[in-house]
């Protein structure tokens, strides 16, 4: 990848001591040495004093980690963005308080032409059901609002904005006192996002990628597509990160393709990949995922998008072209469909050509032994978000609700993925969950299903070195001398080294294991605090008074 003009390094020589740096090259390591945005050296305090006179600034790390900058595999950055500086309903305990807050919005906020607010989240309510539109119309006082559903694959909105979208109500999905799905969620979502202006649109997407940098993530994975945003959205988010200082972006676009014109049109827009949230199926909060067998509170299996038909031929035009293909699916059906249309490319274009092009799955919830062993088999990258399993996971959790205790407790597999060789990638699918890479380590690491936790190194790795891993690139995201410089640096605890067996964590602590320590990520315990993130050997991030 060519650096942008906004990732070049001012070519200083930094060195960094006194601290701890978490590398693979030499687990005892407190001194860094960065060089034209790479790392030139690690090792220990004494050797650091033989670079002190020949470099132009040492950084005195008073005893505070080093790390690779984390990578968020799965972000809406202007989604994202929106969430944070617009209406944000994730604290709402009761429908009543979700209805307060929208009404507080509308009436501290006179001048906007729509109102779009995120993060609402009725199985989290006692009245276990969402605003009725009766009810938004009066909090909302005749303005158009769009509210997505804390998974955004269903909303509710206020009649003011169907009048902006002629034909909805014949539109799949529509329902008259009832979230929206399907091609009507879409519809009134491109409605409400194409009343943001440009200038709303792009402070909406430093505010999220300023938010990364604060939270030590130096690259995220935007994932975007025609069903999600737009072309405008997409290329401008990548103009801002190629010219401003911040995270990197590698921007994925979720469009199905046939055939090499196609896939030259997902260069010109300057993605990486024809991947990302390429729907195969919906989500279980909406009851969209699709199922081999019915929800246990709903008398279908969801919906499927895509066929494997259709998945085997945008695979092969994108392995052809030699691109990224990639899909949403989260349903054991939808998983099962990817699967076989993956194989089925396989037949035509040969294993080896399929495995090397590193496809990529999302969320990939319900998974089984067969699936998990196709996966290993092809070669595909799971870019997964273990906040989900916090959130929704466990016997009381969202998940059981939907699918009954039994099925729930099989979702997010990390451990059996790990032990079958598939490559991890975490992430957060952002504004669905908040940007928080260590909550990411911490929810994987003591998944509510313990037979599916890992070790805390494992997660750490995949949200660093996986993610990297996702792209393409072998080369990043660890502290090893040829690396980017790409770094976080953070105020945290005594370092540990956890597993999800005891036995293994009594004795991988002791320092003659010659295991990186990371910080002790026991739920209740303080995550770290990020006091700087560098991308390129370029600081992006300085937390302040310090």
């Amino acid at each position: 990848m060519t650096e942008s003009t906004a990732l070049q390094s001012d070519h200083r020589t930094v060195l960094l001591r006194g601290g701890d740096v978490h590398s693979p090259a030499d687990p005892f390591a407190t001194a860094m040495v960065v060089e034209r945005g790479h790392v030139a050296w690690v090792g220990s305090e004494g050797a650091a004093d033989a670079f002190a006179s020949g470099v132009d600034e040492v950084i005195d790390l008073e005893g505070a980690l080093v790390t690779p900058a984390f990578t968020d595999s799965h972000v809406h950055t202007t989604s994202t963005g929106l969430a944070l500086t617009g209406l944000d309903l994730s604290g709402a305990r009761t429908l009543a308080d979700a209805l307060g807050l929208v009404r507080a919005y509308v009436n501290s906020h006179p001048g906007e032409r729509v109102v779009l607010g995120h993060g609402w989240d009725a199985t989290r309510w006692p009245e276990q059901r969402p605003p009725s539109r009766a009810e938004l119309d009066a909090a909302a006082a005749g303005l158009p609002v769009y509210l997505p559903r804390v998974d955004v694959h269903s909303a509710v909105v206020t009649t003011a904005l169907l009048d902006l979208v002629p034909g909805v109500t014949a539109l799949t999905g529509y329902h008259p006192d009832a979230p929206l799905t399907g091609a009507a969620h879409h519809a009134v979502r491109a409605a409400a996002h194409g009343a943001v202006t440009p200038r709303q649109r792009a402070e909406a997407q430093r505010a999220a990628l300023a938010q990364a940098a604060s939270l030590g993530i130096g690259t995220v994975h935007e994932c975007a597509g025609p069903e999600i945003s737009d072309e405008e959205d997409f290329t401008a988010l990548l103009k801002i990160a190629a010219e401003q200082s911040g995270p990197r972006v590698y921007g994925y676009w979720a469009e199905r393709i046939e055939d090499a014109k196609g896939a030259a049109r997902i260069r010109e827009l300057g993605a990486v990949g024809a991947a990302g949230d390429l729907f195969v199926d919906g989500s279980l909060g909406s009851h969209t995922a699709f199922l081999h067998e019915p929800y246990a509170d709903a008398p279908h299996t969801g919906t499927a998008h895509l066929d494997a038909a259709q998945i085997a031929a945008h695979v092969t035009a994108c392995t052809e072209a030699g691109l990224q293909a990639g899909f949403h699916a989260i349903g054991d059906a939808a998983v099962s469909a990817v699967v076989a249309g993956v194989r089925a490319a396989s037949e035509t274009l040969g294993l080896a050509r399929i495995r090397a092009a590193r496809h990529r799955v999302e969320h990939a919830e319900m998974l089984t032994p067969e699936t998990i062993a196709a996966f290993a088999e092809l070669g595909l990258t799971a870019s997964v978000q273990p906040a989900f399993d916090a959130a929704w996971g466990g016997p009381d959790g969202m998940y059981a609700g939907r699918l009954g205790a039994e099925r729930a407790g099989t979702l997010n597999p990390y451990a059996a993925l790990l032990r079958a060789g598939v490559p991890l990638a975490f992430g957060s699918d952002s504004p669905v969950t908040p940007l928080d890479p260590w909550g990411t380590v911490r929810a994987a690491a003591f998944h509510r299903t313990p037979e599916h936790r890992i070790s805390v190194r494992a997660g750490f790795t995949a949200h660093t070195r996986g993610g990297w891993r996702a792209v393409g690139r072998d080369d990043a995201g660890v502290l090893v001398p040829g690396a980017p410089a790409d770094y976080a640096v953070w105020r945290t605890g005594e370092l540990v080294v956890q597993a999800p067996d005891d036995r293994v964590s009594r004795w991988s602590t002791d320092p003659r294991s010659g295991t990186p320590g990371l910080p002790d990520l026991t739920p209740g315990s303080e995550l770290p605090v990020c006091l700087r993130t560098v991308v390129f050997g370029q600081t992006v991030y300085v937390r302040p008074n310090e």
